[in-house]
């Protein structure tokens, strides 16, 4: 069936990918039960079918924080940088349920709605579950999450369980306190400041605590990670062990952001963050032990919208004041919406599942992996202009088929206006960062990018607009394997992301 234009507000711009891999396993919805797909397969952090197709929200009612991590500065008011703890509007409970309402309404594949900051959701309880309790009320189509650096989680847990919430989300960055006192300079815990290792430890043991306890009341538990090179990197697969062994449904380490300009006490002392290759070597050790969450934006505290892409300032508290919501009607017309996107999620799995059944029947091919970078507005498809694209997905074409592996960041190269005069050594930088990617697959190309993308080795190709990412990788992976592009296979070569 044909599915209903989704977007009543302007079109998104760059969110969500398609990958069989790129939220957890290659049947990540398979083998649960009916009453944990139920709580996954529309929620765009916890499945891998559906961030490319439902969208979420963060609403920034949590401005106080109980722990001080070394990677952290939260900003307010703060409309250009995107990453956690940042927001524009801090805003009371009444505000962030006529915002919730507001943005179902108008974004109607909306799914989620999240509180995770700017501070620690548990460290704001009254704010934080009078949102949630008005929410259950008057917006019950809506699920609800937390995200949570885990100090205040026990004593928190059986109010969760109250309140629609079946997503909870722990950063854990450590077992070892030792480990713990490089990231935490202090906890506040029982009215006092508690610095160094013995900090660290009493916030170990009550994110352990609060994991267990959440597993045993059925609430799902993603586990973030913040990777930090020659801090916790060589500590990190042991987390996933751990996390794992506990009940923890999925993994997201990320890496570190640590740019001096963000004011991070990391970022003014010049602690780098994991390169590309770093990155996922890691997520793939973690990724034996446990399911693994590839495609994390690290959102800020009031993202909307579908992964990858923030439409915050359309809602912010002086738009939303005029807007008339009939929130009743809204969830019907919602209803029929989230009802064909499932049908073609169903079928598109239907189909992929086809396809790996008959690639995995037939001749392997004795060849080497490939990074390609692939420019989509969602959906699954090829569907967007090179110069349109803020960021490339970036999928591995093998032998073995194909797998979604990270996702990179690029300045916007032509806006489509008389803005573009710069747009020379904005291609230039887009190009730098699709460096080791081996193909560029897109809707439309201009010549100038053409020639740069292949003086820098990197083929361009706009055969595919609106075909399915992965169906069209392959394609292209054969073709350079008939054409002689591809070697064979070397036993210690591996295309990285």
């Amino acid at each position: 069936m044909e599915l209903p234009v989704l977007n009543e507000t302007p079109a998104a711009s760059a969110g969500g990918c398609s990958s069989h891999s790129c939220g957890t396993s290659d049947d990540q919805l398979g083998h649960l039960s009916d009453e944990i797909r139920a709580k996954v397969e529309n929620h765009p952090c916890y499945s891998e079918d559906a961030h490319h197709y439902f969208a979420r929200m963060h609403v920034a009612v949590a401005p106080a924080c109980n722990i001080q991590c070394h990677y952290c500065n939260r900003k307010y008011d703060c409309a250009n940088e995107s990453r956690p703890g940042v927001v524009s509007e801090l805003l009371t409970p009444d505000q962030a349920v006529k915002k919730t309402m507001a943005v179902a309404a108008n974004i109607p594949q909306m799914t989620v709605l999240g509180i995770a900051g700017p501070g620690d959701p548990l460290a704001n309880p009254e704010r934080t579950f009078e949102t949630f309790r008005r929410l259950s009320d008057e917006a019950p189509d809506i699920k609800l999450c937390v995200s949570t650096n885990g100090l205040a989680l026990p004593d928190s847990v059986e109010e969760l369980s109250k309140h629609n919430i079946d997503h909870v989300t722990i950063t854990i960055n450590c077992l070892d306190p030792e480990v713990g006192a490089k990231i935490y300079p202090w906890i506040f815990w029982e009215n006092k400041r508690i610095h160094g290792i013995e900090g660290a430890r009493i916030l170990i043991e009550q994110q352990q605590k609060g994991l267990e306890m959440l597993v045993a009341k059925g609430i799902l538990v993603k586990v973030n990670s913040v990777m930090i090179p020659g801090v916790n990197d060589q500590h990190l697969a042991e987390v996933s062990k751990t996390v794992k062994a506990k009940g923890a449904f999925l993994h997201n380490v990320m890496p570190l952001i640590a740019e001096a300009e963000h004011g991070t006490f990391y970022g003014v002392m010049g602690q780098r963050g994991p390169t590309q290759d770093e990155l996922m070597d890691l997520q793939d050790a973690c990724s034996g032990d446990m399911n693994m969450m590839r495609h994390c934006r690290q959102c800020r505290a009031d993202a909307v919208g579908l992964l990858g892409e923030d439409r915050g300032d359309e809602f912010t508290l002086d738009k939303i004041e005029d807007m008339e919501i009939d929130y009743q009607a809204a969830m019907e017309k919602r209803k029929v919406i989230h009802e064909a996107i499932a049908e073609e999620m169903h079928s598109k799995r239907a189909a992929k599942e086809e396809a790996a059944a008959k690639h995995a029947a037939g001749k392997k091919l004795n060849t080497r992996p490939v990074l390609m970078a692939i420019a989509t507005s969602g959906q699954g498809v090829i569907n967007q202009h090179f110069g349109h694209a803020k960021e490339f997905l970036i999928y591995e074409a093998s032998p073995d088929g194909v797998r979604f592996m990270s996702h990179r960041k690029t300045d916007l190269y032509c806006s489509g206006d008389d803005t573009c005069g710069d747009g020379e050594s904005v291609l230039q930088r887009t190009i730098r960062a699709l460096e080791g990617c081996e193909a560029v697959l897109c809707s439309k190309i201009g010549y100038e990018p053409w020639d740069m993308l292949e003086q820098a080795g990197i083929i361009p190709n706009g055969e595919h607009a609106m075909e399915p990412i992965e169906d069209a990788v392959m394609a292209v992976y054969k073709e350079m394997a008939a054409a002689g592009k591809l070697d064979e296979v070397k036993d210690d070569q591996r295309a990285t992301a």
